[in-house]
């Protein structure tokens, strides 16, 4: 399979996202401030930081969502930092969303099939006047993206039922599986285990292992549980006050005086992600 899934070689001599000094204000008031940061490919990472640190207003900058004030946004070599959402997504950026954004009347496999669409080359016309290349592309990438997805995924069960009837878990791995249908370069997840129990948790974390190690997808991901952070990342960013105060490993980042400061109104961090292993 080409694109996101199951590439054999990976570029890593390039970082496949490049932030360059993005800023981003609204009115008078300055969300980020000269954020820079590279995402390698193949790898995880993390952004994190204290609730208001410009993690969301980052992720909507990267995704399209916000035009940044200043810098750019470098995917694969190209600035795509004036491009639109699904210009973005063509190229291969698929997000999931902090609030989870399916529709819930729909079905499992309904909403699966939208995310397979944003990445369908075949347009309305060729619709219209080729109808046999429009087929073939459907069954094609029906065989090749939604059954292994929800195989990949273990959502065999559920693929018919309407998202509304599921629990909070299984809708989140149902966003995954919509996000993995856009075969992506890099797959953002907002907050991918927020309200998660221990058992769905750690069902997901090894997902998204997963989704690196067997798909060869880039994984780039918002995240408040520091005990899945620590344990999956190859690389964390930490921001605070729309600034970049630490990055590198995670055991470095974890140790790291500037980030313990920053956490220090919640709690020590090494206390908070004890915390969250023993949960």
């Amino acid at each position: 399979m080409s694109d996101g899934l199951n590439r054999s070689s990976r570029e890593t001599a390039a970082p496949i996202l490049k932030v360059d000094a993005l800023s981003l204000s609204f009115g008078g008031l300055r969300a980020l401030s000269s954020v820079s940061f590279e995402v390698q490919e193949g790898s995880i990472t993390a952004l994190i930081g204290p609730n208001g640190a410009g993690k969301t207003s980052m992720f909507n900058s990267i995704s399209g969502f916000y035009r940044p004030t200043e810098g750019r946004i470098i995917f694969k070599g190209e600035d795509i930092s004036r491009e639109r959402p699904p210009v973005r997504a063509k190229r291969g950026l698929a997000r999931t969303f902090q609030n989870i954004a399916l529709f819930r009347g729909m079905t499992v496999l309904d909403n699966i099939k939208l995310g397979r669409h944003a990445h369908l080359k075949t347009n309305v016309l060729d619709a219209l006047f080729y109808k046999g290349r429009a087929h073939r592309e459907e069954m094609e990438l029906r065989a090749e993206v939604e059954e292994r997805i929800i195989d990949f995924l273990e959502i065999q069960h559920i693929r018919h039922a309407p998202v509304a009837a599921l629990s909070y878990g299984l809708q989140k791995r149902v966003e995954l599986a919509r996000a993995l249908a856009m075969r992506p370069r890099i797959l953002m997840l907002d907050e991918p285990v927020a309200g998660m129990n221990r058992e769905e948790t750690e069902d997901m974390a090894r997902f998204i292992l997963d989704v690196k190690e067997e798909w060869g997808i880039t994984i780039l991901m918002v995240e408040h549980d520091m005990g899945m952070v620590m344990d999956i990342s190859d690389h964390v960013v930490v921001l605070n006050f729309g600034q970049v105060i630490a990055q590198g490993r995670p055991a470095d980042v974890q140790n790291d005086p500037a980030v313990i400061s920053a956490y220090l109104g919640s709690g020590d961090l090494a206390q908070r992600i004890r915390k969250t292993e023993a949960a």
